[in-house]
């Protein structure tokens, strides 16, 4: 008597749509980018007298410690600058647009970039929050406070890159290094930001949740754009 077949079960299908684990940290990232986004721009006072404290604590901090103020400026101005990480988007979408099968990723990239600069400016323009003053300010900034331009770039650009590494199959090495390397950056950033006297702290996390909140929508179309993208062009 032949003994009966087993057959295993086939692999559950990975959730697509609202139920997709990219969709559901959107979500969450949009819905505390737009409840701290009301709370700055109601100026509710416990937030406010957060930001007074830890403003006064790192300024105290920066103006007698010249050397970490020193290097704080050379990573805002230089390496962490928002300048920089934009021109690390077009080095890299340049590096993809000469592949054929990856220049959608190329346009994609450069596309949630751009978004991510509007929004930021938009934001800016429709908070208008003035930026922390001192009488002996260790460093100076442009614009609206509200959110830190370096912060939301930071978190824009390493969300995308690390996106665009785990669709491409990182190796097991690459990827826990990108994860750090991206991780110390976007958190690096912010903190010199505020070491330095020039945002507040809700500033510095209002770019964090609006930039990761760019990156996770823009992951979220990127399969099914992609998918309605002219094979020609491809």
């Amino acid at each position: 008597m032949r003994p009966a077949s087993v057959t295993s079960a086939p692999a559950p299908a990975r959730p697509r749509g609202p139920r997709s684990p990219v969709c559901r940290a959107l979500w969450i990232l949009a819905g505390c980018s737009a409840v701290l986004w009301a709370l700055v721009a109601v100026r509710w006072p416990p937030l406010m007298r957060c930001d007074e404290a830890v403003a006064r604590a790192f300024h105290r901090w920066a103006v007698t410690d010249h050397g970490t103020t020193h290097v704080a400026r050379f990573l805002t101005d230089w390496v962490w600058d928002p300048l920089t990480m934009r021109l690390l988007c077009v080095a890299v979408a340049l590096g993809l647009a000469v592949r054929r099968p990856a220049r959608f990723d190329a346009l994609w990239l450069v596309a949630a970039t751009a978004l991510g600069l509007l929004l930021q400016y938009g934001v800016k323009v429709a908070v208008g929050r003035p930026r922390p003053v001192w009488p002996d300010p260790v460093d100076t900034a442009r614009q609206a406070a509200f959110p830190s331009g370096h912060a939301m770039t930071a978190a824009v650009v390493c969300g995308l890159l690390l996106w665009l590494l785990h669709r491409h199959g990182a190796g097991r090495a690459l990827w826990p290094a990108a994860v750090v390397l991206a991780g110390v950056s976007v958190v690096g950033v912010g903190l010199t930001r505020v070491w330095l006297g020039v945002h507040w702290l809700s500033d510095v996390v209002g770019g964090w949740l609006l930039g990761a909140t760019v990156a996770a929508a823009a992951a979220a179309v990127h399969d099914p754009a992609r998918k309605r993208w002219p094979a020609k062009v491809l």
